[in-house]
């Protein structure tokens, strides 16, 4: 294949289109009613006539669509040229409706609180009446992503052929709500936040979250050993690395407090039916799993993990072994995005 061929085949194969799905009159599970509810998704590849060659990415704490391309490609596990992937984004990125973008009297820290149910159900109401896909042959979640996908596993579990999590649970446990809950007191500490209500962007709150936010996302090792090196221009200091983490954070606070919300709700034993029983909703999953935490993550730590997976059937539990903590589930090296390439291909096409 000439080098024009190919790169040809490669943009025709990374083909990506950015939509919007609005519900009218979307009631949310906590009681609320958004007038109009907007869904931002993208597209990769192109859905076949029967509809049967769909996968579903939702999407993790305020990214876009584009937040699974480590996996998408010709020689990736998705691969757009057979499949139709389907990227959804949360409300509250910004984008889909979110406390930024919405008007009065939902603007800013008036803006409900959006469960991963109500996620769910929206996603839902996308693909069976504006794709009108009513089954996908994989769902693929990473973090908040992986949180989705265990619910579509509890509250519709014939939808998906698989499902894959990678770096999250089907629960927030304690331990994880005391963390975020530590970054919203960092944000919302800064006076200039005035109780969500800020004329101008709470700085020194943003900066205070992104060092929190730091502390929790890679492991220890991973400090230790320095291996913010490998991503980093020579001559990179850690002070430098520190105060990338300082200014990371640059989109609307309430936004940031919305996910972080929306996260810590997260638990499928509350879905309808299982009063609050984990267990009994993790036994209820029908399709094969695949669940990778990582080793390291201190977000989702594989403690948990360990103990969710003995209760679904026929899971196939594969931790990360890497470093690089909670961001291992999303390939953020290439030893950990070949690892799960290969592992997410095999179990999605095992007769390939």
């Amino acid at each position: 294949m000439n080098k024009l061929i190919l790169l040809l085949y490669v943009s025709v194969a990374f083909a990506q289109e950015r939509h919007e799905f609005v519900i009218s009159d979307f009631h949310t599970e906590g009681g609320g009613t958004l007038p109009q509810a907007r869904i931002v998704y993208g597209t990769y590849g192109y859905l076949n006539a029967a509809k049967d060659n769909v996968v579903l990415l939702p999407s993790h704490y305020m990214a876009n669509f584009h937040g699974y391309e480590w996996l998408i490609g010709p020689n990736r596990a998705l691969d757009p040229s057979k499949l139709f992937l389907v990227a959804t984004e949360l409300f509250g990125n910004g984008s889909s409706s979110s406390p930024s973008n919405t008007p009065e009297p939902y603007h800013g820290p008036r803006f409900p609180v959006m469960t991963i149910r109500d996620n769910v159900e929206g996603v839902h109401r996308l693909l069976t009446e504006e794709l009108k896909v009513t089954h996908v042959r994989a769902i693929i979640g990473f973090s908040m992503g992986a949180q989705q996908a265990f619910q579509w596993a509890v509250s519709y579990p014939a939808f998906a052929d698989r499902i894959v999590a990678t770096s999250g649970t089907a629960k927030a446990y304690p331990h994880g709500i005391v963390r975020l809950e530590g970054q919203i007191a960092a944000l919302t500490a800064d006076a200039a936040f005035e109780n969500g209500d800020y004329k101008s962007p709470p700085k020194k709150g943003l900066e205070a979250f992104g060092m929190v936010w730091a502390a929790w996302l890679y492991s220890q090792e991973w400090w230790r050993r320095e291996l913010w090196r490998a991503s980093s221009p020579p001559g990179t200091t850690f002070e430098q690395v520190m105060n990338r983490f300082r200014t990371r954070f640059i989109a609307d606070a309430n936004d940031y407090i919305l996910q972080a919300r929306t996260w810590e709700k997260h638990d499928v034993g509350t879905t309808p039916g299982f009063s609050g029983d984990v267990e009994g909703a993790l036994r209820s999953i029908k399709v094969p799993f695949l669940y990778m935490p990582s080793e390291t993550d201190l977000y989702f730590p594989i403690g948990d993990a360990r103990y969710e997976a003995a209760f679904i059937p026929g899971v196939s539990f594969k931790p990360i072994p890497s470093l690089w903590g909670h961001t291992a589930g999303a390939a953020s090296n290439p030893a950990d995005g070949k690892f799960l390439n290969e592992n997410i291909a095999r179990f999605l096409f095992p007769a390939n």
